[in-house]
């Protein structure tokens, strides 16, 4: 990338929209913890994706990128095209939390039982790492620009 072009992106990046997602990724986040020390593990694991949507579109949002739909898989190739390449290992971990979308807050998304019966604890933790390592990524690629 030449200087003139990291000029440039650095100029026209939205900082406050990117902190203003960023701020709720991080709170997500934390409302995650706490919904696993509580034991609401399938409510942890959906935070956990959200908070991961939230990181990445603050990153769109600033990149002054659309930023629409629900699949990190898809919103980290929205980021590719706009200069930022995540590594194989961030996308196993939105693939991971991308199935966390719907299954925890539905009722019917199961046979029998509710969503609550079907988490525990390592969904959650691997939830919250997985959420934590994508708003990592985000803060470290802002940090490049």
């Amino acid at each position: 990338m030449l200087i003139q072009e990291v000029v440039e992106i650095t100029e026209l990046f939205d900082t406050e929209e990117y902190e203003r997602w960023l701020g709720q990724a991080e709170n997500t986040l934390r409302s995650a913890e706490h919904d696993s020390k509580a034991g609401d593990y399938n409510w942890a694991c959906f935070k956990c994706q959200q908070a991961a949507e939230y990181a990445i579109k603050g990153m769109l949002w600033g990149l002054g990128k659309p930023a629409a739909g629900h699949s990190l898989l898809k919103l980290l190739e929205e980021l590719k095209k706009a200069g930022i390449n995540a590594s194989r290992g961030l996308s196993r971990e939105a693939r991971t939390l991308d199935k966390h979308y719907i299954p925890p807050r539905y009722p019917n998304t199961y046979a029998t039982g509710s969503p609550f019966e079907f988490y525990d604890v390592k969904d959650a933790e691997e939830a919250i790492a997985a959420a934590t390592k994508v708003i990592a990524f985000v803060r470290e690629q802002k940090e490049k620009l």
